[in-house]
């Protein structure tokens, strides 16, 4: 069993309105018996030294699973870049790793082959790619970015691709973990959730 990359904080980005879910705030949704969030939680503990959760409702709530809640510090659900920069702020780790709250089935060496990449090839950001597309929001990033995330953000930027893109960038195969990235997006996701699990 590997230990904790100790220089890096993970965030799960909560802070979402889940529309396609019927507004449902997406990480507090129960999965196999509990939230999504407690899933991912348990999933990340062994990887890094801190956990982080964005959240912009129920913090309170998400706040009982003892580890610091950050909300959006910009308005109106602008996406998961706001709660990179939230996490960006929050973390004492030279390295901040995004995980979305929705994709519960976390690669056990999801920090450890982002890290590896992310300084074997000198990068900002390490980007797991699962074989057929860029799964942007399971990324490895400097938290020295703060400053150019936040000028990107006020110039209206709101999609985490572009912005990824815009950095040095290495991107990771994932293809062993074919089923890591399944997501909620819909309420039928849950069903496919559990059948890929099984």
């Amino acid at each position: 069993m590997t230990e904790p990359l100790r220089g890096v904080t993970a965030v799960i980005l909560a802070g979402g309105r889940g529309r396609r879910m019927g507004g449902a705030d997406k990480g507090l949704i129960p999965w196999r018996g509990r939230p999504l969030v407690d899933h991912l939680i348990d999933a990340l503990t062994p990887q890094v030294v801190e956990v982080i959760i964005n959240a912009n409702r129920n913090r309170s709530e998400y706040a009982r699973r003892g580890w610091p809640v950050v909300a959006d510090t910009l308005s109106g659900f602008p996406g998961p870049l706001a709660g990179i920069l939230a996490a960006m702020t929050a973390a004492r780790t030279p390295l901040l790793l995004t995980v979305p709250c929705d994709a519960p089935r976390v690669p056990p060496d999801l920090a450890v082959r982002l890290f590896h990449a992310l300084n074997s090839a000198e990068a900002e950001v390490a980007v797991a790619h699962d074989g057929r597309r860029l799964q942007a929001a399971h990324a490895l990033m400097r938290t020295a970015l703060r400053d150019d995330l936040e000028r990107m953000l006020a110039g209206g930027e709101r999609r985490l691709t572009d912005w990824l893109e815009s950095r040095r960038l290495v991107t990771v195969d994932f293809s062993d973990h074919p089923l890591a990235f399944l997501n909620l997006n819909r309420p039928e996701d849950l069903q496919e959730l559990d059948t890929a699990a099984s």
